[in-house]
């Protein structure tokens, strides 16, 4: 291979590199994620492998299905803010494999009580947090 070749591929494996990763440096940018993965829940209790959040607030586990609305929460653990690995939610309702959960970053902001969970489907106590108009969640399927 001549050095004009090589430089060229170095190039676009940079390029590709780079737009691969555009997405994740946007939600890095703005401090929040989620990230979940397929997950046995038969032992009750969901996980998110990693939430980072710009202030305290929790990881809510919403229904979904293939529409990808958030339903009904069926779980929720505390965070805090910056980043938090294997953050775990005991589920408050069945969950069987097949199902496909929302893990979902909300807010600790619009309640009554700092530090207790008041949200309900739709109301803005605890509410969702959003980055550009788009929940900061991750999809998962219950094994």
């Amino acid at each position: 291979m001549n050095t004009t070749t090589l430089k060229t591929l170095k190039a676009l494996s940079l390029t590709i590199a780079l737009a691969g990763t555009a997405s994740l440096a946007s939600a890095a940018h703005h401090g929040v994620a989620v990230e979940g993965m397929d997950q046995d829940v038969s032992h009750g209790a969901v996980a998110a492998s990693m939430v980072k959040s710009e202030a305290n607030g929790w990881l809510v586990v919403h229904r979904t299905d293939s529409n990808m609305k958030p339903g009904p929460v069926v779980g929720y653990a505390p965070v805090i803010k910056g980043t938090n690995n294997n953050v775990s939610a005991i589920l408050q309702e069945k969950v069987e494999s097949g199902d496909m959960l929302m893990l979902m970053l909300h807010g600790e902001a619009g309640g009554m009580k700092t530090g207790v969970f008041e949200y309900t489907l739709g109301a803005k106590e605890d509410g969702p947090i959003k980055v550009d108009g788009k929940l900061v969640m991750d999809v998962i399927t219950a094994k």
